[in-house]
């Protein structure tokens, strides 16, 4: 007879969306035996995350009873023979030494998850049981602070509403340099995820440093790309929106658009005139007239 323990741990950006923790590892471990162990108030399967120092880690070795990594969604899946009773408690820790992103700086981060006693299903194999987790939005935010690293998730919607626009190369820049300091993909549903660290947004510029400059973190706008064609860039005055000003560690950004040839998403004018200017360096046909005429920002 044997155990299988299958789960998932992610953790929570904003108040809707959840970030798997990607090569993250899970361990189990036997109960301690000595009856000297205080242990705190339990508030269940869902106790919030405490940090273990490399000396704590070390001195329950001797109990690991297995250990899973987490693949590209969370999840884990992790056996082991049957050695001690299913009625007995168990603790779960996790070992992040590589953020989700792999930025930020590179350490081991061990955490107490929960201390519990299972409930086991038993099969014809052995017994099953299950276990999920999400690390509450606080405590994922301080763990990229610490980390000096950045996620932005959202998604890219279009201008008249429905469904997320999949497919999507998203860039964000950052507005003190105009460089460019994260890129990523919308998925099935068009959520993107970004991932920078504080090495790339110096660039030769400092972040400007004040007393509002909690996050120390970019004035962010946006460019669409679809295929390698820029479908839609924002103009770079968003980026002094409050919700995209000194961006936070792990922050929830939609972006609306409207997929099209025009470049700004607030820059018409500024087409058209590059228009009057290309045309009227060359010999102007009538059917460029009529289409300057019929421009709709002369409408």
């Amino acid at each position: 007879m044997s155990y299988l323990l299958i789960g998932n741990i992610s953790a929570l950006i904003g108040h809707d969306c959840v970030e798997p923790l990607v090569n993250a590892r899970v361990r189990i471990y036997l109960p301690e035996l000595s009856a000297q162990v205080i242990r705190p108030a339990s508030k269940g399967i869902f106790n919030d995350m405490v940090p273990l120092s490399a000396k704590e880690v070390l001195m329950k070795a001797d109990r690991l009873l297995a250990e899973a990594t987490l693949d590209s969604k969370g999840n884990f899946s992790v056996s082991w023979k049957e050695i001690h009773l299913f009625t007995e408690e168990l603790e779960l820790d996790l070992c992040l030494d590589q953020l989700p992103g792999k930025n930020g700086a590179t350490k081991p981060r061990n955490f107490h998850l929960s201390r519990l006693v299972l409930h086991w299903k038993r099969n014809t194999m052995g017994y099953v049981g299950a276990y999920a987790y999400v690390i509450p939005a606080d405590i994922w935010q301080q763990i990229y602070a610490n980390a000096g690293a950045w996620v932005i998730t959202g998604l890219v919607k279009n201008h008249e509403s429905g469904p997320g626009l999949p497919d999507l190369s998203v860039e964000a820049y950052n507005a003190i340099n105009g460089q460019v300091i994260g890129h990523g993909f919308t998925n099935e549903v068009g959520r993107y995820y970004l991932y920078f660290s504080r090495q790339h947004l110096s660039s030769g510029n400092l972040q400007p440093i004040s007393s509002e400059r909690v996050n120390m973190g970019p004035d962010v706008y946006f460019k669409i790309y679809q295929k390698g064609q820029l479908i839609w860039e924002e103009d770079e005055k968003m980026a002094n929106m409050p919700e995209r000003k000194d961006v936070g560690h792990c922050a929830q950004l939609n972006i609306i658009c409207k997929p099209s040839r025009v470049r700004k998403a607030s820059g018409q004018i500024g087409n058209w005139l590059t228009e009057i200017i290309t045309l009227t360096g060359t010999r102007k046909k009538k059917s460029d007239t009529f289409r300057l005429l019929t421009h709709p920002s002369l409408l």
